[in-house]
């Protein structure tokens, strides 16, 4: 069972509320009230607020708004004999204006299709803004990790990959995931050994995905980029004296500045490391 299309729906708020919450977890929809914009709403509304301030003819940012492509998955693992799970995957491609989309994969029970649609866009603005060429996508499987074994984790990521060949949501030159929350090398290695054996002749199979282990064709540096990336981000906005002087005259530098972070994953443990 599978869903791909070109979404095109009604941005209204009174129009796009109940399709969202439709599209989202319970988890997710008990976190904002009611009058509140969700995930997909407020990437959209921060898009219309920027937008006003472009000279871009409207019929070109209503498509740069648009997501290009979605595709939706279910497919039965056997988990255990005799003991069949219905997994659920999903991946957007928000903007193909230039190959490859990148973007990563999230292995989270709160998985749901307006996250992925939102962080999809968000990466296309991210790669925009630095000139990075690519799209933006980003994908996701709603399972909790935790809950399953390496192998049963091995079989849901290789059948995942078989699904985005199948509906070329995967390749080189096409869409190339990277990990995320809940994934990481291990589950890299995974999906591009699944490629290789679905596209033997390709020369350029190991760059269908990065994040891989070193040992699999993996950059030096790729684990702790995001964790740098932060400490960079923070250091440099703290240069700015307008921001030293919301802060009650702060000297503007990390050392000797107290910081809290949320969460001590890969993210968290080397910004940690590098403050």
């Amino acid at each position: 069972m599978f869903r791909l299309a070109s979404r095109s729906v009604p941005r209204s708020s009174a129009a796009v509320a109940p399709l969202v919450r439709s599209l989202s977890t319970a988890l997710t929809n008990s976190a904002t009230e009611e009058h509140e914009p969700k995930f997909l709403q407020a990437v959209e509304l921060y898009f219309d607020k920027a937008a006003k301030l472009s000279k871009a003819k409207p019929s070109v940012l209503s498509h740069i708004k648009s997501i290009d492509a979605v595709l939706s998955v279910t497919f039965p693992i056997e988990i255990e004999p005799n003991k069949v799970e219905i997994i659920r995957g999903y991946r957007a491609q928000h903007s193909r204006h230039r190959l490859p989309v990148k973007g990563g994969i999230r292995y989270s029970s709160e998985v749901d299709l307006q996250e992925v649609e939102a962080l999809a866009a968000l990466m296309t603005y991210k790669c925009a803004v630095v000139d990075v060429p690519f799209g933006g996508a980003k994908g996701g499987i709603m399972i909790n990790p935790k809950n399953y074994t390496p192998e049963q984790l091995e079989r849901i990521t290789r059948r995942y990959t078989m699904e985005l060949c199948q509906k070329n949501f995967i390749g080189p030159g096409v869409d190339v995931p990277a990990p995320d929350v809940g994934t990481g090398a291990r589950e890299m290695s995974w999906i591009a050994d699944t490629y290789r054996h679905f596209n033997p002749n390709d020369v350029n199979a190991p760059g269908c995905v990065t994040g891989k282990p070193i040992s699999h064709g993996g950059v030096r540096g790729r684990t702790e980029a995001t964790g740098l990336g932060v400490y960079y981000g923070i250091r440099e906005f703290l240069s700015y004296p307008e921001v030293q002087k919301q802060m009650g005259g702060h000297h503007g530098k990390v050392e000797g500045s107290s910081f809290v972070i949320q969460g001590f994953g890969n993210v968290g443990y080397w910004a940690a490391k590098f403050f």
